[in-house]
């Protein structure tokens, strides 16, 4: 939760920790994997014992439709933002994925696989463990294994999009975006925005894609073809940049949620090992091992070519991240757990207890929405705005003075 507060308070002022605007990670890229690895270790100690499955299956439903409504809320586009105190969604242009909506899908399936995926038998070793949760990871395989061959094995035909002028009464203006090819893991021509365009509807799908502010995604005739002059940040359009350049795109789709679900699945593999192993020194060699494989892995698959990716969530991308948050994970036990710096972290502790409270005030902007409902005469005169109209003030009298 902290390390959103810190992308999304500071990544427009530093580029560096903000998401990359496709290839590539950052700082920020790293929070969406993270929350979802830990949701599966703490399904690993919910259902550590079940007295009744049903029970069980029916609160986990319940749960999960309670994240999709409010992820509905909060990203769909019933709150218009900062500075427009207006509300409301036409529901033939909702958003109807998002964040919450990924961890709910996550979640649901993560503790579906633990109610009824799990064995029997008792664990005394890690290949014990293996042998009780193996349907969990025949779940895995399955999953991975659906992902790569849409991403890779999916024909996309060529398509077109529309984007409404200034003037409510001229036709929208068409985009036509050149295709017809297959695996290719590009901005404009991948199975996963196909997908979403396909079963979602290109109208309900995210506006203000990431790839809107790269600064080279391919080249033609051997120049460089950006989507934004002011990469990496948002700006106006070059006057030669792509057709696709301001095509809707969710990264949080349909085929890309599928491989976040693996990274809530091994997540859950690390909580089976908080339940199963008691000693220190056996949970951390559990931990690290799987850790340390997945980054390697990752970082060699992207060498290779399947490039980490947050907007697709590629394989590799599961890898390096669920790497990085078991070995944060293992460093935050020992730290916490094993050294017993506990205090340091009762914030942080804080934060991850009540994790949804604070997504929904601060992170989705809804208490910044709500202060700027109570102003002065003007709704330009609000407790938001006031304290950084101060500030500028304040900031030109310092240059009067210097000058």
């Amino acid at each position: 939760m902290q390390l959103m507060i810190l992308v999304d308070d500071a990544g427009g002022v530093l580029p560096a920790i903000n998401h990359s605007p496709w290839n590539g990670l950052t700082l920020a890229d790293v929070v969406m994997p993270f929350f979802l690895f830990i949701v599966g270790v703490s399904l690993g100690l919910t259902y550590k014992k079940l007295s009744c499955k049903a029970v069980a299956t029916r609160k986990a439903i319940l749960r999960t439709l309670k994240l999709l409504i409010i992820g509905l809320f909060l990203q769909g586009g019933f709150l218009h933002g900062l500075n427009d105190l207006t509300y409301g969604v036409d529901m033939t242009q909702i958003r109807w994925m998002g964040i919450l909506q990924r961890i709910a899908i996550g979640y649901l399936v993560g503790a579906m696989c633990e109610i009824w995926l799990k064995g029997g038998s008792h664990v005394t070793s890690g290949l014990s463990m293996l042998r009780k949760y193996q349907f969990q990871w025949a779940a895995v395989l399955m999953l991975v294994t659906i992902y790569l061959s849409l991403l890779y094995g999916l024909h996309v035909p060529d398509w077109e999009y529309q984007i409404p002028v200034a003037a409510s009464s001229s036709t929208p203006k068409i985009f036509p975006v050149k295709c017809g090819v297959r695996g290719d893991t590009g901005p404009a021509c991948n199975a996963d925005g196909m997908i979403d365009r396909t079963i979602l509807g290109i109208q309900h799908l995210y506006r203000k894609p990431i790839y809107a502010r790269t600064k080279i995604l391919i080249i033609v005739n051997f120049l460089p073809q950006p989507c934004s002059i002011n990469s990496p940040g948002y700006g106006p359009l070059p006057p030669d940049a792509p057709s696709w350049c301001q095509a809707p795109f969710d990264p949080e789709g349909l085929l890309s949620s599928v491989m976040a679900i693996v990274t809530c699945l091994v997540g859950l593999h690390y909580g089976h090992i908080i339940v199963h192993f008691k000693e220190h020194k056996d949970r951390t060699l559990h931990w690290m091992v799987p850790s340390t494989c997945f980054l390697v892995l990752g970082l060699v698959l992207d060498l290779l070519g399947m490039h980490v990716n947050k907007a697709l969530y590629t394989f590799s991308y599961m890898c390096v991240t669920a790497g990085a948050a078991g070995i944060v994970f293992t460093g935050i036990y020992l730290l916490v757990d094993v050294c017993g710096f506990r205090w340091p972290m009762l914030v942080l502790e804080w934060m991850g207890m009540h994790a949804l409270l604070i997504f929904i005030l601060a992170t989705s902007n809804v208490l910044p929405v709500v202060l700027q409902g109570f102003y002065w005469k003007q709704p330009g005169n609000n407790i938001v705005i006031i304290p950084f109209l101060c500030l500028g003030s304040l900031e030109l009298e310092d240059e009067r003075i210097a000058d």
